[in-house]
């Protein structure tokens, strides 16, 4: 149980904002380990994100203006940490030449013109299939999203060889398949109590596409993955599931 505690702990302070005590050190020793609960925080932001659109909502702010306001708070919750990865898959991808100039590009803390699009796409997709959702199903289908979209990322870090020979990525090493395989199966019990079965499965399907699709990508451009390359499906994987429940759902 302590273990457990421990991961959760290492997990809150990786993947938000929230103050916590870690060990001094640019990575926890059990960082790895603590990839196993990243589904339970995921699913704890979308609650928190869900009930803040919801609350506006409540109070009469307009279903537009209450999804921008949510997604501003997640922002703020989590640091802005996968979209500020998905803005340097978009500016590295698009923009370099070469993997040394991809590589180069992604490590470039500026913001680029590929990356502000990607992340305008993303934002504004976001936005309008959460504005779509009726109130009843704005905090389960973001609990899912969330939880389903960090979940997957474990089993990608597993199979994708390094781009880097330093970096985050790199630095932290690369989970077993044992603790990939409880990630992915608490993201996927987490989509099925907070949706019914048929659109968890939809849900958990598309965030899978999406991380193959990532991972495809990543291994042609600059030959693995970076976190940033993690960061963007990431974000790929909630933008894409949101748009898909809205469908369904809205």
């Amino acid at each position: 149980m302590n273990e457990w505690l421990d991961d959760l702990r290492t997990a809150v302070a990786f993947l938000t904002r929230l103050p916590m005590p870690h060990p001094q050190g640019p990575m926890p020793e059990n960082f790895i380990r603590a990839h196993r609960v990243f589904a339970l925080v995921g699913a704890a932001i979308g609650a928190v994100v869900g009930l803040v659109c919801l609350g506006l909502r409540m109070i009469g702010v307009p279903d537009l203006a209450a999804a921008a306001l949510a997604l501003g708070a997640s922002a703020i919750l989590t640091g802005a940490l996968h979209e500020d990865g998905l803005a340097d898959v978009a500016d590295g991808f698009g923009g370099g030449r070469d993997r040394e100039a991809k590589l180069e590009i992604m490590r470039d803390s500026r913001l680029g013109t590929y990356g502000a699009l990607i992340l305008l796409v993303s934002f504004t997709a976001k936005l309008a299939a959460l504005a779509t959702l009726p109130d009843d199903l704005i905090v389960p289908v973001l609990i899912a999203a969330h939880a389903l979209a960090r979940g997957v990322l474990p089993a990608m870090s597993m199979n994708l060889p390094y781009a880097r020979t330093d970096g985050l990525a790199r630095n932290a090493g690369r989970p077993d398949s044992a603790i990939a395989a409880t990630a992915a199966g608490a993201a996927l019990l987490i989509a099925l109590l907070a949706l019914s079965w048929a659109n968890a499965f939809w849900a958990a399907g598309m965030a899978a596409l999406c991380a193959a699709g990532m991972a495809w990508l990543a291994q042609r451009q600059i030959g693995g993955q970076t976190g940033d390359v993690l960061g963007g499906a990431e974000q790929l994987a909630e933008t894409a599931i949101l748009v898909l429940l809205a469908a369904r759902l809205g």
